[in-house]
């Protein structure tokens, strides 16, 4: 079959089931973005900048699974860079689509604008190299063969790709195969596969206090259905590290909490670390999922599982895939008939507060977690957001998206921006602080322009509130302008639906979640909380990571005693 490069990669993405494309148009990518708009089932999103594009492709492919952004050669491909970094350490799977240069320009190293001007037009690609793991310059002679094989290495890795279309190939018409895009994972060694499923089955049946412990890599690789099934079948309970929130039912009776070192629940902490069966999913014990490094597992007890990598009490089975293992391992395995795990409750009665009384954190989340629904998409920014959210259990159908690891302030913004055009009918709540917005603030014009009514929690607070935590609580660099964060809808030309409110009290919140609940439009909510308020959970993160970047002396010598009553867990 014959047809165009553009068109062909654009049939490749809808296979990928992707079918809106972030990114804004410079003079290298507008031949292949005239093919973009010419497809019916294809829909181009225009950004204010190349970094929210990436972070809204980064939004819609954590609902979607998959996701596309589009910019033009070297400025546009920089100004993305970071957003795409973040997907990479997160594993998000966005496929980069650079218009480059014409292919003959390329070639003769003609020195044009957007490049360093040297004739060197294997810098970028070197860049991107570092945060994807496939990249391809096309050709008309390599067109269809590398763009199937970078989009199943996307699909197999679930991170970012890198595409270079030079401007002139994109109409060039090629022949290609009329099979679809392979989206079948690698299968394992069938031998290694039974002995691997054989000793974790009996490592169950063994085991006295077998334990679960999962990270977001179940989700990413849709395996924590078969997690819960074995869960179930084997009365064995689970724990979630902090990079995985809601990813399985937190509801469920065997749902222990979150594992985090030596910060987590007493009763947690016991199950995991005194596990004689512990069996991990995608486990990464970063600074920020471990409490910095203060995990104990026992590596005798303990079996890693990962996407195509086993270690089994300190064995490795390289090479079998994560699905085929689980699904075998719940054919196999006996029904294990335990005493429930005792654990501590978690659910606690909703404080009623004063409505004259000013708000805090203590209020806030005890109020939001009675305000969230099921089947919400729930987005938390780093820092009090974040850390606050991750300590209430949320409904059970909800999603939660964060960038808890890559950590990049006004990633959330953007994101809200790409969920909202994977999930429409679902709504969405945005819990951003002041300094996180004033990055990324202008894409709300991109919200407003499309119509989109998600529900915006702007916490004021005069600054850098996680800053100041960790050090500088009076100092002038975490200091921002005060904007009038609920009149930016008029900057931006609002015409639809929608409401704002400023909230300083119990009450004025109570007041507004009510007229918010079930409003059918775009509601942005200002916060206004005192600069040193946090999250207990923060306040002590802060103080660790204090000590950890800069040492007992000088964490003695800058850290200025706290002038503030330290507020309660949010639950």
């Amino acid at each position: 079959m014959l047809i165009e490069i553009g068109r062909y990669l654009n049939k490749r993405l809808q296979q990928l089931g992707i079918y809106h494309i972030f990114g804004v148009p410079g003079d290298f990518n507008l031949s292949y973005l005239e093919q973009v708009e010419a497809e019916q089932d294809l829909e181009f999103v225009g950004n204010c900048n190349e970094l929210n594009a990436a972070y809204a492709a980064d939004g819609y492919a954590r609902i979607n699974g998959f996701s596309a952004l589009a910019t033009t050669y070297g400025v546009g491909d920089l100004s993305a860079i970071n957003g795409i970094a973040g997907a990479y350490t997160e594993n998000v799977a966005v496929v980069h689509i650079s218009g480059i240069p014409p292919l003959h320009a390329v070639k003769q190293g003609a020195l044009l604008h957007h490049t360093l001007v040297d004739g060197n037009y294997d810098n970028i690609m070197n860049c991107m190299k570092e945060f994807t793991v496939a990249q391809t310059r096309l050709t008309p002679a390599n067109a269809a063969s590398e763009i199937d094989r970078v989009l199943r290495q996307c699909f197999i890795e679930r991170r970012p790709v890198h595409i270079q279309l030079p401007s002139d190939i994109t109409h060039i018409k090629i022949e290609v195969n009329e099979q679809p895009l392979n989206l079948i994972q690698p299968k394992s060694d069938p031998e290694l596969l039974d002995d691997a499923v054989n000793k974790i089955v009996k490592a169950i049946a063994k085991a006295e206090r077998p334990a679960l412990l999962i990270d977001n890599e179940a989700q990413i690789f849709n395996v924590t259905d078969l997690l819960m099934d074995l869960a179930q079948k084997c009365s064995i309970p689970f724990a979630t590290l902090c990079t995985a929130k809601n990813i399985m039912d937190e509801s469920s009776p065997l749902f222990a909490g979150v594992y985090v070192g030596v910060a987590s629940q007493p009763s947690v902490k016991n199950l995991i670390e005194n596990s004689d069966c512990l069996i991990g999913i995608g486990p990464r014990f970063t600074d920020v999922g471990s409490a910095y490094f203060t995990h104990n597992i026992q590596p005798e007890h303990f079996i890693e599982i990962k996407q195509y990598d086993v270690n089994i009490f300190n064995q490795n089975f390289p090479g079998i895939d994560i699905t085929e293992l689980l699904t075998q391992i719940m054919e196999q395995v006996a029904i294990r008939k335990v005493s429930k795990p005792t654990l501590e409750p978690t659910e606690k009665k909703v404080e009623q507060f004063a409505s004259s009384r000013k708000l805090s954190h203590d209020i806030l989340w005890k109020y939001v977690s009675q305000f969230l629904k099921e089947d919400d998409v729930i987005i938390g920014e780093v820092g009090t957001s974040n850390t606050a959210l991750s300590g209430i259990r949320l409904p059970t159908t909800a999603k939660y998206i964060a960038q808890p690891i890559w950590g990049s302030i006004g990633y959330t913004l953007p994101a809200l921006l790409g969920s909202m055009f994977a999930a429409p009918k679902r709504r969405h709540v945005l819990f951003i602080g002041d300094g996180s917005i004033q990055l990324t603030m202008q894409e709300l014009s991109t919200i407003i322009r499309h119509d989109l009514k998600p529900v915006i929690f702007v916490l004021n607070n005069g600054g850098y509130t996680i800053e100041r935590l960790i050090l500088g609580e009076n100092s002038t660099y975490n200091d921002i302008q005060n904007w009038k964060y609920t009149e930016m809808i008029n900057v931006f030309n609002g015409k639809g639906a929608y409401d704002t409110f400023v909230v300083e009290t119990a009450g004025e919140l109570q007041n507004t979640l009510d007229k918010v609940s079930n409003y059918d439009g775009l509601a942005l909510i200002e916060l206004k909380l005192p600069a040193m308020d946090a999250p207990l959970a923060l306040q002590k993160f802060a103080d660790v990571v204090a000590r950890y970047d800069y040492g007992d002396l000088a964490y003695r010598k800058l850290k200025t005693p706290p002038q503030f009553a330290p507020c309660k867990d949010a639950i």
